[in-house]
């Protein structure tokens, strides 16, 4: 078997005419894009729409990368559509912000629709058997994923292969975090829920990544570079390189490895020279999301890193109270009084991070109980 091969294209500016031409190149290093697309083949283009916010604050995918790869595709012959299901807003809306819809709509590619949900089985899968996914991810001949590198409290990193989770409509995104608290267990959904829709191609939005408190909150950090790879698993342990983290720590690395998705320890880079950042802000600390034990109440309350309200930027909007996915609710205003910032029952929580992942005001954050600290040093 052949390594997995990765483009990795120096790219310093969101420039059009910059970004064209990184991707044009990345094309050619992996072949050209004809080996992604037959002529008339239905393809849809999959940005990361998080939440609505404009492409300057690295939550969403660069509208320039979505152009230049929808143009090297539509010249291959592609019947292209672009979708996504946002963790908030509808996917007009939050692609409107990010500059993806007026990108959209200048090439001619219509939206998919990714708020009908179809139930498709799938009998091949190690973890999960049957999935939800919305009507336009399933009736395409291919997708084109196009994650922005970013860190995760709950994954450590997000990329290539968690990008799928918003092939899930809607609210029942919710549900996986409920039935699946474990990162171990959500590793191993995301890496079936791949395997199920077989994207053909991932292009990484490196050139400017966030790092810190993502995936939402976090920092802008130059990066200079996209990722190019027909290989999902290789694209995301390349990322981890340049975070200077671990493939071994992302659950959806081991797990894309372990069921055939890709490969982390058989790749072979091609284009410019990969960046390594050593002072990555991103957690590298062994076992942290799950505590060696996140079913247990020592797990939960005394190791497992866990989130919290800074009270100084909070706006009590209560989005983390709408968002979380638990009944009766994790985070809560308190005795009902919305005039104070939410706080935490760490007893119900279930630390899927969704409150933090999706605060609009980066008033949440994840720290490690003194327990958990001391064991992970």
């Amino acid at each position: 078997m052949s390594a997995a091969r990765v483009a990795v294209v120096r790219c310093e500016s969101y420039d059009a005419g910059v970004v064209e031409a990184a991707v044009a190149r990345g094309f050619e290093l992996l072949g050209g894009a004809g080996r992604f697309v037959t002529a008339g083949e239905r393809l849809v283009l999959k940005p990361n729409l998080l939440v609505s916010t404009a492409s300057d604050k690295v939550t969403t995918t660069s509208p320039r990368v979505f152009e230049a790869v929808a143009r090297e595709l539509a010249a291959a012959g592609a019947d292209l559509s672009w979708g996504d299901s946002p963790g908030i807003g509808s996917t007009e809306g939050v692609a409107r912000r990010a500059g993806i819809l007026e990108a959209a709509v200048a090439l001619g590619i219509p939206m998919a629709d990714f708020a009908t949900p179809r139930q498709v089985s799938f009998p091949e899968g190690d973890f999960i058997k049957q999935f939800t996914v919305a009507e336009g991810a399933i009736a395409a001949d291919g997708i084109v994923t196009l994650p922005r590198m970013k860190t995760h409290a709950l994954t450590r990193m997000t990329g290539a292969v968690k990008n799928q989770f918003g092939c899930i409509p809607g609210v029942l995104k919710s549900e996986f975090h409920v039935r699946m608290p474990n990162v171990d267990a959500f590793s191993r959904m995301l890496v079936d829920l791949n395997r199920l829709l077989k994207p053909r191609l991932a292009v990484m939005d490196a050139i400017v990544a966030m790092e810190g408190n993502g995936p939402r909150s976090g920092d802008p950090r130059a990066v200079g570079v996209l990722l190019m790879s027909d290989d999902l698993v290789a694209v995301d342990a390349t990322a981890c390189r340049i975070m200077n983290l671990d493939p071994a720590l992302v659950g959806t690395i081991v797990w894309g490895e372990r069921l055939g998705l890709g490969s982390a320890s058989d790749i072979e880079l091609v284009g410019d020279e990969l960046p390594i950042i050593e002072d990555f802000v991103v957690n590298r600390r062994a076992a942290s999301t799950t505590g060696g034990g996140l079913g247990s109440p020592l797990g939960r309350k005394a190791i497992v890193p866990r989130p919290y309200v800074v009270a100084e930027r909070c706006t009590k909007c209560g989005t983390c109270v709408r968002v979380c996915p638990v009944e009766p609710k994790a985070v809560q205003f308190p005795d009902g009084d919305k005039t104070l910032p939410p706080q935490h029952d760490y007893s119900r929580c279930i630390r899927c991070y969704c409150c933090q992942e999706l605060c609009p005001e980066r008033a949440i954050e994840v720290k490690t109980p003194l327990l958990g600290r001391l064991i992970h040093r």
